[in-house]
């Protein structure tokens, strides 16, 4: 295990090469996304407590397998934290959590009823190449019993990952494709074989393994939660950057 901790480099090299690569403009939206969060719960009374942190910290020492107080002193030092900066992390993540919450809670069954369909989930199959002609040969062995959609996955698909997996792209709901994939693959049955359809990366067949009716489960209510959060978050940084009256965020004395 390399010790970075021993590398020398002063404050300006480091914003240096953030400037070089790109990444400066996403650490100053980070940090502008922290001073809101900041404020958005001062303003509503929502706060973290040392137990909330303490028992939050337990929570990712067992998910990260630090079982002695040693394997967290390791691990805090290949990250190149201490036990404060650590703390100070979880403290963030638990304040943006609860604001979310307090903000979008009341609003998730709402949202959900009026976009419902977009919830509609697929279990999908995929397979792409990279030209039409390929694909629609690719079909016609598919149709003709020569050869499975999985098998011909595992040999044709330019995603080699997927491809490792028989195709399979996962349960996907209706938002996360395409509009015009999504109307395809909505309006096929299932084990049809749907395509050639070009998508970004080159033309692909589809295999619907089941569709599944739109549910509020946990997970859709927290990604319905972090979208609506979003967008909040990007009107409020846009309100904090180029408001006057809101100039004083940017003071380092408003945190």
């Amino acid at each position: 295990m390399t010790d970075f901790s021993k590398a020398d480099f002063t404050s300006e090299e480091i914003v240096s090469y953030l400037k070089q690569t790109t990444q400066l403009k996403g650490i100053y939206q980070k940090l502008l996304s922290q001073k809101v969060i900041q404020h958005g719960a001062r303003i509503r009374d929502i706060t973290v407590t040392p137990s909330d942190v303490e028992a939050e910290a337990e929570r990712l020492r067992r998910e990260y397998h630090l079982e002695k107080a040693t394997d967290t002193f390791v691990w805090l030092a290949d990250h190149l934290m201490g036990v404060d900066d650590w703390e100070a992390g979880i403290y963030s993540n638990l304040l943006e959590k609860k604001l979310k919450e307090s903000l979008f809670a009341s609003d998730v069954e709402k949202y959900f009823s009026q976009k419902r369909l977009q919830f509609d989930q697929v279990l999908l199959y995929q397979l792409q190449v990279k030209e039409s002609h390929i694909a629609t040969e690719i079909r016609y062995q598919i149709l003709e019993k020569e050869i499975t959609f999985y098998a011909a996955a595992r040999v044709y698909d330019i995603n080699l990952d997927r491809q490792l997996r028989c195709g399979y792209e996962g349960k996907l709901c209706r938002w996360q494709l395409e509009p015009h994939v999504a109307a395809a693959i909505f309006g096929s049955p299932p084990d049809s074989v749907i395509g050639p359809i070009e998508t970004d990366s080159g033309y692909s067949l589809f295999m619907v393994k089941a569709f599944i009716a739109a549910q509020l489960t946990q997970e859709i209510r927290q990604e319905i939660i972090q979208e609506l959060f979003d967008e909040w978050l990007a009107q409020e940084i846009n309100h904090l950057v180029y408001s006057d009256l809101d100039s004083n965020l940017l003071d380092p004395a408003f945190t």
